[in-house]
């Protein structure tokens, strides 16, 4: 794997590029759309739900955990994912302020 000289990007750019990588696979947004429409957190109902794989479900939860847009709180034997509130809202504003820029004219 190549580098990606992430270091010459700003803290806002490689953030914004990581939220973009989680976002940018169909599984992720489904999760995330079923986790929003339960209103509550999920423990294991995302196989079934989803229909893939434990171990590429897991996989997914694990990359929507290390951008923060997913916390976890072990019950019992399992793990049930929430979105977390705060990190959510903050996405959100970093996001919407990027797509919010308006190139001043067109050049094409």
């Amino acid at each position: 794997m190549g580098l990606t000289k992430s270091e010459i990007f700003t803290d806002e750019q490689n953030e914004i590029a990581a939220i973009a990588k989680v976002l940018g696979h169909p599984a992720r947004i489904a999760i995330l759309d079923y986790i929003i429409k339960l209103k509550s957190c999920v423990c294991g109902d995302l196989v079934k739900e989803i229909g893939l794989a434990q171990p590429t479900i897991s996989q997914h939860l694990k990359e929507l955990k290390k951008v923060g847009i997913l916390k976890g709180t072990i019950e019992g034997t399992s793990v049930c994912y929430c979105i977390d509130d705060e990190n959510w809202k903050e996405i959100n504003n970093k996001l919407s302020k990027f797509l919010s820029k308006n190139p001043t004219e067109s050049c094409c």
